[in-house]
């Protein structure tokens, strides 16, 4: 592709977006998970364990967990063995028991002002990469330094041609450089959201939904997930 084509390519991917971010931020006016949580630690507790997992399956668990599990001392202070059979009932509970234990004695080592507010100290803790980073930053602080993206952002990105990659990273930064900054908190949420109660993963006759009718060829765009 020529340096002219790809410019006209962004250009368009970036008039497509600004519609669909539009609709987004009236659609779902306020970013907030549907993760259930008390204290700002249960929710990055959420959010680890949500990976490859339903909001409602980690909703169900932790409604039991968080009872015994309040803040980053009590899981610091977690047996990891007896922690890992408590969520064993989700997808790679051993690897999340053992980033969850490893980010709370971390939080509770080096930072006496609780969850770290920067991507880069977050990135730095077991369990949390550049997606979940900015998820807690967005839900925890109010803070929108980036836009996270799960199988439900990847998705859209796919279908409406927003971008040339597979990987979430990749993605997230294909986004942000369509998006005004000042549009990025509608993203994840707004597409999470619709993709959870409007427009769900599997094929289907979807050229009346809201987003498709913006862009009529997404109808016809169903990438497989990998």
């Amino acid at each position: 592709m020529t340096r002219e084509a790809r410019s006209t390519s962004q250009e368009l991917r970036r008039a497509r977006v600004k519609k669909m971010v539009a609709y987004l931020k009236k659609a779902y006016p306020m970013p907030k998970s549907e993760l259930v949580y008390r204290t700002p630690f249960q929710f990055v507790v959420a959010v680890i364990l949500s990976a490859q997992c339903t909001d409602k399956a980690v909703n169900k668990l932790t409604a039991i967990l968080f009872k015994k599990y309040k803040t980053a001392r009590d899981f610091a202070k977690a047996d990891e063995a007896m922690f890992t059979k408590e969520i064993s009932s989700i997808p790679f509970f051993r690897n999340k028991a053992n980033a969850i234990i490893g980010a709370a004695r971390e939080i509770q080592a080096r930072y006496a002002r609780g969850i770290p507010r920067t991507e880069k100290e977050l990135v730095a803790l077991p369990g949390v990469g550049y997606k979940t980073a900015h998820v807690i930053l967005g839900e925890l602080y109010d803070v929108w330094e980036g836009i996270a993206t799960d199988t439900h952002v990847k998705r859209f990105a796919k279908r409406f041609d927003l971008t040339n990659n597979t990987d979430l990273t990749k993605i997230s930064k294909d986004l942000e450089a369509l998006i005004p900054k000042g549009d990025w908190k509608y993203v994840n949420n707004g597409l999470v959201l619709y993709g959870r109660y409007v427009c769900p993963a599997r094929p289907h006759d979807c050229a009346a939904h809201p987003l498709t009718k913006l862009w009529p060829p997404a109808a016809l765009r169903w990438p497989k997930a990998k």
